[in-house]
């Protein structure tokens, strides 16, 4: 294996290091499409190292200094990564959230980091902001990364006009001068970060990340997975959250690779077919619904064709079988060729026809989704962190693929399996702390240094992880049988006419289950059985579509022990949603809340 190392401490050194690298030539650092443009424009390294240092110089004029901490309330875009470096260049702290935060939820988590300033991206989160802006003592100003805004409180200026004052200012060497000045103080130690939990439960905590902490998160990343100037990430993923900024963003821009903004996560199809990734960081949900798609389509197709796609999917799933033994016959080479030509190709063009890898995160990826895709030679490849993490502390490696596993720890950190289970893991990468919050940081990270993930695991014969499920979400029967939820949703999350799924069965007798269906598949099945119905609520109640969808299940569930079947299951007319509080901002259901808003559903499973 190339042995492939950073060649910075901080992130401020790693962007003016790469910008050095690149300085005077074409090389693309950025692609992003804004709103109107009907192709994405390219930024060089020069160009985007200039946005971001007159906008430092700008947040320096209006008196942001080292260690200010700043909000960031955006959606993915251009104006996010300049508004990140341009504090990172100053040795402030950004405090990013989601978009989706309601007005109370901002109040509460830029109060507790007691923020100097907070950028937004439009109106609307501006209204959000202005809601509570009186209450936090600390803040004196509010950037719109949008030129037109709907407010005239002197403290809220805009992007451009930051930009344009940091411009006027200095000419480029003299402002090129000042800012080395600034990033040179900045040390390993400095706190680069504070990325506040979803609070599935309880309040949001501030997870501390260091620049230690990431740069060594890259590092180690970047010496299992390689990655370099002919590379080009589609960043999709929230980059206010730990994952995608560091793995896609920090990570790919450490190796000088461009990284491409997709306009949403609605476009990311057809965003690549434009844009052409090598490497997609993603999570579970786009892969199983890219599986299904696929198998969907091909159901509409002739019996022939059909033929033809089952024997290339089973011809693959005996290659990749062969190669984890460590075979390679001729025959099975020969008829994996002519599946790839015949089938995979045409598969591979949607994806853009250039993607070495997907990086799956955030999630437990299901076995049977993972090998789909590894079986038409995609290569996924599976991994696991934590935001207290940086966050990853594992990944399955290109050449040694365990499926059902989140790969080996990165080379810079250490994993161990706590007695009851419990996955452990230390090393430079571990946060902080929680934001002035001793005591929830001494409950997460013991005396030695080990922090406690909360996830059950175990080590395979291949030095692999196998994660079997959250701590906290392991069910107890009242037959006193322990019963791990997620690898059962994500079986039956297979279901083409499962949209979102959620076990239930915690002291109770047997396990049943909430299922939000996926209302297109459903419609078309009330269309092959001949039902007739005048709304979404009479189609989930209808009998025949009940038997059918429970036919469904026994077949998917029919090799789990009795204790962990679904015996019944209730059909939901809305899916869970942020909105409702039933799923974070990340997309995880909060158990809790479901459990609560659908309490008449579950006790009528249990009558």
């Amino acid at each position: 294996m190339k042995n492939v190392k950073v060649d910075f401490s901080t992130i401020a050194e790693m962007f003016y290091t790469v910008a050095d690298k690149h300085k005077g030539t074409s090389q693309v650092a950025l692609k992003h499409k804004p709103a109107g443009s009907e192709a994405f424009i390219s930024l060089t390294h020069d160009e985007l190292r200039n946005l971001v240092e007159c906008f430092a110089l700008g947040l320096m004029e209006l008196g942001i200094r080292r260690n200010d901490r700043i909000g960031i309330v955006s959606e993915n875009r251009l104006e996010w990564m300049i508004a990140d470096l341009g504090c990172i260049t100053l040795g402030a702290i950004d405090v990013p959230i989601f978009p989706t935060h309601t007005s109370k939820q901002e109040e509460y988590i830029f109060s507790n980091s007691a923020v100097t300033a907070i950028i937004v991206s439009n109106n609307f989160q501006l209204s959000k902001v202005m809601e509570f802006k009186e209450n936090l003592p600390a803040l004196r100003h509010v950037i719109v990364m949008n030129d037109e805004y709907d407010h005239q409180d002197v403290s809220v200026k805009s992007m451009k006009e930051i930009i344009d004052r940091g411009k006027s200012l200095k000419n480029i060497e003299e402002r090129r001068k000042i800012l080395k000045k600034q990033y040179s103080k900045i040390t390993e130690n400095d706190v680069l970060t504070i990325i506040y939990t979803s609070g599935t439960t309880g309040d949001p905590k501030g997870v501390v990340l260091t620049h230690k902490n990431v740069v060594s998160n890259i590092d180690g990343f970047i010496q299992v997975i390689h990655f370099n100037t002919s590379d080009t990430f589609l960043s999709f993923l929230p980059l206010c959250h730990s994952y995608e900024r560091t793995s896609a963003y920090y990570g790919g821009m450490s190796q000088g690779s461009t990284i491409a903004i997709a306009e949403a996560v609605e476009t990311v199809a057809s965003n690549i077919i434009e844009i052409k990734p090598t490497i997609l960081t993603t999570v579970p949900k786009l892969l199983e619904t890219i599986r299904k798609k696929i198998l969907i389509s091909i159901e509409k197709e002739s019996a022939a064709k059909k033929k033809v796609f089952n024997w290339a999917l089973d011809t693959g799933k005996k290659y990749l079988e062969a190669k984890n033994k460590g075979k390679n016959p001729l025959f099975l080479r020969t008829q994996f060729s002519l599946a790839d030509k015949l089938v995979f190709s045409k598969i591979k063009e949607k994806t853009g026809g250039k993607l070495r890898y997907f990086i799956s995160g955030g999630a437990a990826l299901a076995p049977e989704v993972a090998e789909f895709f590894l079986a038409m030679d995609i290569i996924v490849l599976e991994g696991y962190g934590l935001t207290e993490s940086s966050p990853v502390i594992a990944v399955n490696q290109p050449d040694n693929i365990e499926i059902g596993t989140v790969g080996m720890p990165l080379p810079n950190i250490e994993v161990k399996i706590a007695e009851d289970g419990e996955i452990l893991a230390r090393g430079p990468n571990i946060m902080k702390g929680y934001w002035d919050d001793k005591l929830a940081t001494e409950g997460t990270i013991d005396s030695e240094g080990w922090l406690y993930t909360g996830d059950i695991g175990q080590i395979t014969k291949k030095k692999n992880i196998k994660i079997t499920d959250r701590k906290k979400n392991i069910f107890v029967n009242s037959g006193g049988k322990n019963i791990a939820p997620q690898p059962i949703e994500n079986l039956l999350a297979q279901c083409r006419f499962i949209e979102q799924v959620m076990l239930i069965g915690d002291r109770r007798e047997y396990c049943t289950a909430l299922i939000t269906p996926d209302f297109t598949q459903l419609v078309s099945l009330a269309e092959e059985l001949g039902i007739e119905f005048s709304n979404e609520s009479e189609l989930i109640s209808n009998d025949k579509v009940i038997r059918h969808m429970k036919k469904e299940i026994d077949y998917l569930q029919k090799d789990l022990a009795k204790f962990e079947r679904v015996r019944k299951f209730a059909m939901l007319s809305k899916s869970f949603s942020i909105e409702n509080g039933e799923l974070s901002p990340k997309m995880s259901i909060r158990r809790h809340v479901v459990e609560k808003n659908y309490a008449d559903f579950i006790d009528k499973m249990y009558r």
